[in-house]
């Protein structure tokens, strides 16, 4: 956690946004093209080479592996063999194994565009230990509501949706703090100085709210139209997508070790106005 009272990280914010003015007054090295942690792309990475792997087997090794690593509900509402590939202890891993295989390419392709927009600012946030812990237990989350709402169905589910979606989550508490405190080139310089916005200091802020009706358009859409536009045919598991969000929302505060805002909205005696 940073030490020093709140008056002592508003100073050095301050310095930080003289700091980056300077440098963007000066010139200095071009910003590249793909700004973001080497931990993103490596978990990018390992996406893609966990999907070619697949790509290598036979369509039984494939189809074999995938249902060992994929969460399927009935397994801890009526154990038994139903499907190949369930093997003890599958009921217990696939919380956290079914986050990192996907339908085909255009679903590994999807989740890592999501995981480069919206993990790299969280990860330059919290760490990578930090965003890693984040983004699985945003899975599991994903995982549990699934099996609430699908108890006793034997129906595969995979994909890193869940741990992207508390991502997403998790940024909004910081994200449009950084656009008013700055902006991104201030957040990026030192992004724990932007103090977490509180519950309330989220919900009452317009632009997340309508960030919020806008992703649960997207969801309600992509759930329609999934079946037609992959090559699996299967659909889109909402619920995996919803448990993770909302995880990654309400227990940020967990994971981040930096301050909270001033739940007043005030800030060195100047109040901040929630849009």
């Amino acid at each position: 956690p940073m030490a020093g009272p709140p008056t002592v990280w508003r100073r050095n914010f301050r310095e930080s946004l003289e700091m980056t003015s300077e440098r963007q007054q000066g010139g200095g090295r071009p910003e590249p093209m793909l700004n973001a942690p080497a931990g993103i792309v490596w978990a990018i990475a390992l996406l893609a080479g966990i999907h070619a792997g697949f790509d290598l087997m036979t369509e039984s090794q494939e189809e074999w592996w995938k249902l060992v690593l994929a969460f399927i509900p009935s397994r801890l509402t009526a154990p038994g063999p139903a499907f190949p590939g369930d093997l003890p202890g599958a009921a217990v891993w696939s919380f956290v194994t079914h986050q990192f295989i996907h339908a085909d390419w255009a679903h590994v392709g999807l989740n890592c565009a999501w995981l480069l927009a919206f993990g790299g600012a969280v990860a330059a946030r919290i760490g990578m230990l930090r965003f890693a812990l984040l983004g699985l237990a945003s899975g599991i989350s994903g995982a549990v509501l699934f099996l609430l709402l699908h108890a006793d169905e034997a129906v595969p589910m995979a994909g890193a949706s869940g741990a992207v979606s508390g991502l997403m989550g998790g940024a909004c508490r910081f994200f449009f703090a950084a656009l008013d405190r700055g902006g991104l080139h201030a957040f990026r310089d030192a992004p724990g100085l932007v103090p977490r916005m509180s519950l309330r200091q989220t919900f009452a802020d317009r632009r997340i709210r309508m960030l919020l009706g806008i992703w649960f358009v997207l969801n309600f859409l992509t759930a329609m139209v999934a079946p037609y536009l992959t090559s699996s045919g299967g659909g889109i598991a909402w619920e995996a997508h919803l448990g993770g969000f909302l995880f990654g929302l309400f227990a940020f505060a967990l994971f981040d070790p930096f301050p909270q805002a001033d739940p007043t909205g005030q800030d060195d005696g100047e109040r901040h106005t929630l849009h």
